[in-house]
């Protein structure tokens, strides 16, 4: 039975026949890949160590996918991939305290997402409209794209004195590609142009001899992810909890936003049905779930939202079969192995696009809910946030033997909640 909107070719619980089931996910699949590796290569470049794994970056994006499917009855075709959010404090936690720290507060993060969950459930979610209103997202948004900037411009090789001809050659492919498709491209194409973007500057810098395929050529047929287990690894550290987990905040709201598209799509309000208590726990839990074994924190994935809206086939079914696929992927040796030898002009091309548009995202969400800067108290939390965010702040505070540090990102985003509720409102005249 085709759900309530009757623009669905294929509903919510509908089964597609085999052949399409399988073609469906696929490109589901292509729409995720892009994006869930891209957040390993970028950490573990910015970090200049292997913090993450991009076969268990797939593993988890696929089981934190079914997880959720469970959580939420069946009832809302949402895919999960890796997170872009915490890019910059995954690599400042790692900086601070190791890998163990970092999964450590990811779990956290997960833990967070379910105790919101359960508070939505008893008392309604009217207080995160609140707590979390478009003055104070818009602006995290800018600073997460923003502080990642430089990554790119490294990446590339402009902060260098001359720049190697065939880095500009290869970056300029990579990011002229994903503009073209992301403005022109259409069907599939326009939902993974990083992707696409990635291939085509991948394809050139093999051809100017960039590439080193020696470890593609070595690789096992079949390799089992290395999965890191905090339980047995981890590190508890305050510093690394304080930059990390406050942006689940800001990753929430996303949530949010993402389901209310989504809803529009299909034609059924998947805030009430099956209810943001269970989607955000869902995603909670396949957070908890990814660090657990040393993956990147899970988030709702907009280009296979695309993906629906362009098939008109919302079943659960096909993103089921997408995250098994993505899970059987994470096992190939010569994959990973292809992926990991990606050039770094490459991922610079992409990044300059991809940063760019996490930033203009945060825009968006102050225009589109036509924040006045008129009032004198937005323009206060707002160019507290930016400065704070991209600055370089630091908090620390020490007691005796405990020291505690806030940085960046997450120092922005506390003091801009604390400024938005603790200022009065403007008074005119």
């Amino acid at each position: 039975m085709v759900e309530e909107n009757n623009n669905m070719l294929l509903g919510v619980r509908d089964k597609p026949p085999a052949v399409n089931w399988v073609l469906l996910a696929i490109q589901h699949v292509c729409a995720m890949f892009g994006a869930t590796i891209l957040v390993p290569i970028v950490v573990n470049t910015t970090a200049g160590a292997d913090v993450l794994s991009i076969p268990v970056a797939l593993v988890t994006s696929g089981i934190g996918t079914l997880i959720y499917l469970l959580c939420t009855r069946g009832r809302s075709p949402v895919y999960l991939g890796s997170s872009f959010a915490f890019i910059a404090p995954m690599v400042a936690g790692y900086a601070l305290a190791g890998k163990g720290s970092v999964f450590t507060a990811l779990m956290i993060v997960g833990l967070l997402y379910f105790a919101i969950s359960c508070i939505i459930r008893v008392s309604g979610k009217a207080w995160i409209n609140k707590l979390l209103p478009p003055v104070i997202v818009g602006p995290m948004i800018m600073v997460i794209g923003l502080s990642l900037a430089p990554t790119a411009i490294s990446e590339i090789g402009l902060d260098l004195p001359v720049i190697p001809l065939e880095n500009l050659i290869v970056a300029l492919v990579a990011f002229l590609t994903t503009a073209f498709l992301a403005v022109r491209g259409k069907g599939i194409l326009r939902v993974i142009p990083f992707l696409i973007g990635i291939i085509a500057g991948y394809i050139v810098a093999a051809a100017l001899g960039m590439v080193d395929f020696s470890q593609t050529l070595a690789a096992n047929v079949i390799e089992i992810p290395k999965f890191y287990l905090p339980f047995m690894h981890y590190d508890l550290n305050f510093a690394a909890i304080l930059t990390i987990v406050p942006i689940a905040l800001v990753t929430i709201v996303e949530h949010i936003g993402d389901h209310k598209v989504l809803s529009e799509i299909i034609g059924r309000d998947l805030i009430e049905d099956p209810g943001l208590d269970r989607t955000l726990m869902g995603d909670g839990i396949a957070t908890f779930c990814a660090a657990l074994l040393g993956g990147p924190a899970n988030t709702t994935y907009g280009e296979n939202t695309s993906v629906v809206g362009m098939t008109r086939v919302a079943s659960v079914y096909v993103i089921g079969l997408a995250a098994i696929i993505a899970i059987i992927f994470a096992f190939s040796g010569h994959l990973t192995a292809l992926l990991t030898a990606i050039p770094a002009p490459v991922l610079g091309g992409i990044s300059v696009l991809l940063y760019g548009f996490i930033c203009v995202n945060g825009l968006k969400i102050l225009i589109q809910n036509q924040v006045d800067f008129n009032n004198t108290k937005n323009v206060v939390v707002v160019a507290t946030m930016l400065v704070l965010g991209l600055g370089g702040a630091t908090l620390a505070l020490a007691y005796g033997d405990l020291s505690l540090a806030m940085s960046g990102m997450s120092l922005a985003a506390i003091v801009g909640i604390v400024l938005n509720l603790a200022i009065p409102e403007e008074k005119h005249e």
